[in-house]
C-alpha cells in the first residue's frame, strides 16, 4: 500500500533549511520597528478588505459597528504540548537558529496585501485589520508553534496535497489543519471535535468516520482527510463559493445559510460577518493568515524544526484481535510508536475478527511481525482478549453501523451532490452508496435514491 507520510529526503530538507536561515539574517526593507503585538481581534471592529491586485489597499465600508471575533481554538495550542507528541519528540529536532528581535518587526499593511494578492491562490484572499491581528498572532506570540507545524508538515502535508490534487481542489485547502488542530492528528476541541481536520462526531459519521469505544477514524490521517475535502466539496458546491464554504466548514452550513438570510440575501464572507458566530468571523481571517505564514515564514525570522532522517512506514492488514501490547512485546518495539502510527484505534486494540483493518508500523516492526505474526496473535491472547469479553466488544467496536428504517426516495435534482443529500437527510455518503448500489460517487438529475430513516 502506497505510504501515507511521505517526507523529503534529509539532504533535500537540510539545504532548504541552510537558504531559509541565511534570508533570516536579513531584515526586509518594507519592515518598521514597534513594541507590542497587535491585539485587534479581541476589541476592534473589520475595517475593510483590499482586492485590489496592483497592491494597493482598496478599503470598503463593511456593515458592522462593533464586530468582534475570535481566533481558532488551535490558533492558541499550548505549544508545549504539540513539542510532547510523540511525532514531534521522535522525528523533529529544534534548529539552532537565533531569531530573538523579530518578534518586534512590524510589517506595513502595503506590503501584507501585496504578498496575499501575490499568492497565486483559488481562495480569494483579502487583507483587513480582522487577518492582519491574525497574522501577527502568528508572527509574534505563536511562533514557536509555527516552527512546530512547518516542521511535522513535512510528514502530513505531502499526504494532504495528493488527495487535494486527486479531487482537483484548490491547493490552499491544506492549510485548514493549521487553524483547526496546529497539525496535531490527536488534537480535541473543547466541544468535541476531533482529529487534523476536527470532525465532529455528526459529521464524520455522514462521511463515513466511524466513532466508537474502540475506534475513532476522525483520528486517522488519511480517512480524515479525504472526509474533509469531501465534505468541503460538498461545501462549495451548495454555496459555489469558496470562502462561504470554509466559513461552512467551522459553523455548519445551517449557520451560513442563516446569515445569508438576515444579510438580505448577500452571498459575501464579509458582508455577511456580522450574522455570523464570533469563532466563524475569524475563521477565515485565520485560514488566510495560515496560508501566509506557511509562505511567508522566513521574512519574520522564523526557523521550521528539522525533521530527523526520515522514519519509513508500511502497512499490513489485520483480521484476527490484536493488542498493541502484543506487538510491543514480541517484537520489541515502542508502544507510543504504535500508537502514534494508529492513533484511530483509541483503546490499543484492533477488533479484527469484526472486518480487515490496516495498521500502520515502521519497516523495521513490520519485518519482526511477519516474520512472527502467529506468536504476535497467541501471545498473551487469554489476557487482552478474554472470552466472556470478546463478545461483548465485538459488538461494541460495530456500532456506527445506521442502516434500517422506513425507505424514502428522493428524487436528484441538477446540481446535487452525493454529499450534498447526505446531509439533508443526515446519513453518511457510505450508507448512500451501499443502499444504491453505486461504486462512486457520481449521480443524474432525475434519478432516484433509496434512502432508510
Amino acid at each position: 500500500m502506497q505510504h501515507i507520510y511521505k517526507t523529503f529526503t534529509l539532504l533535500l530538507f537540510a539545504t532548504a533549511t541552510l537558504l531559509s536561515c541565511s534570508s533570516i539574517k536579513k531584515a526586509s526593507q518594507d519592515t518598521q520597528e514597534y513594541g507590542v503585538a497587535n491585539e485587534a481581534y479581541e476589541t476592534e471592529m473589520p475595517v475593510g478588505t483590499a482586492t485590489e491586485l496592483e497592491y494597493e489597499i482598496a478599503i470598503e465600508e463593511m456593515e458592522c459597528d462593533s464586530c468582534l471575533f475570535d481566533v481558532p481554538e488551535a490558533m492558541a495550542e499550548n505549544t508545549d504540548s504539540l513539542l510532547n507528541t510523540w511525532q514531534a519528540r521522535t522525528l523533529l529536532k529544534k534548529l539552532d537558529c537565533n531569531t530573538s528581535g523579530w518578534e518586534n518587526i512590524n510589517m506595513t499593511d502595503t506590503m501584507y496585501a501585496k504578498r496575499l494578492a501575490s499568492m497565486p491562490t483559488i481562495v480569494r484572499m483579502p487583507y483587513n485589520n480582522m487577518v492582519r491581528s491574525c497574522i501577527d498572532r502568528y508572527t509574534k506570540r505563536s511562533r514557536s508553534q509555527v516552527s512546530y507545524m512547518l516542521g511535522i508538515s513535512e510528514f502530513y502535508m505531502p499526504m494532504i496535497e495528493n488527495e487535494i490534487d486527486r479531487m482537483g481542489l484548490p491547493q490552499e485547502l491544506k492549510y485548514l489543519p493549521i487553524i483547526e488542530s496546529a497539525m496535531n492528528p490527536k488534537a480535541k476541541s473543547r466541544a468535541g471535535a476531533k482529529g487534523l481536520w476536527q470532525f465532529m462526531f455528526s459529521t464524520g459519521k455522514l462521511y463515513g468516520l466511524k466513532s466508537n469505544n474502540y475506534i475513532d477514524d476522525r483520528f486517522d490521517p488519511l480517512k480524515s482527510t479525504r472526509a474533509a475535502l469531501t465534505y468541503l466539496n460538498d461545501l462549495y458546491a451548495m454555496f459555489g463559493n469558496w470562502e462561504l464554504a470554509i466559513a461552512a466548514y467551522n459553523c455548519g452550513p445551517g449557520n451560513v445559510k442563516k446569515a445569508i438570510k438576515r444579510s438580505g440575501g448577500k452571498t459575501d464572507f464579509w458582508k455577511i460577518y456580522r450574522w455570523l458566530p464570533r469563532e466563524t468571523r475569524g475563521y477565515l481571517p485565520g485560514f488566510i493568515a495560515a496560508n501566509y505564514i506557511m509562505t511567508f515564514y522566513e521574512d519574520h525570522g522564523i526557523c521550521p524544526m528539522e525533521p530527523n532522517i526520515p522514519v519509513t512506514t508500511d502497512t499490513i492488514h489485520v483480521n484476527r484481535n490484536l493488542h498493541f501490547k502484543q506487538i510491543a512485546e514480541v517484537c520489541k518495539t515502542d508502544i507510543e510508536e504504535i500508537r502514534a502510527l494508529n492513533p484511530q484505534y483509541i483503546k490499543d486494540i484492533i477488533p479484527g475478527e469484526n472486518e480487515t483493518y490496516v495498521l500502520r508500523l515502521t519497516n523495521d516492526v513490520i519485518s519482526k511481525f511477519v516474520e512472527n505474526e502467529d506468536k504476535i496473535y497467541e501471545h498473551n491472547a487469554a489476557v487482552y482478549f478474554p472470552d466472556k469479553d470478546v463478545a461483548a466488544m465485538l459488538k461494541d467496536a460495530k456500532k456506527n453501523d445506521d442502516g434500517s428504517g422506513d425507505l424514502i426516495r428522493h428524487k436528484i435534482k441538477n446540481g446535487e451532490t452525493l454529499g450534498g443529500i447526505a446531509l439533508k437527510y443526515k446519513v453518511s455518503v457510505k450508507k448512500l452508496k451501499e443502499w444504491n448500489g453505486l461504486r462512486n460517487n457520481n449521480i443524474r438529475a432525475g434519478k432516484y435514491l433509496k434512502i432508510y430513516k
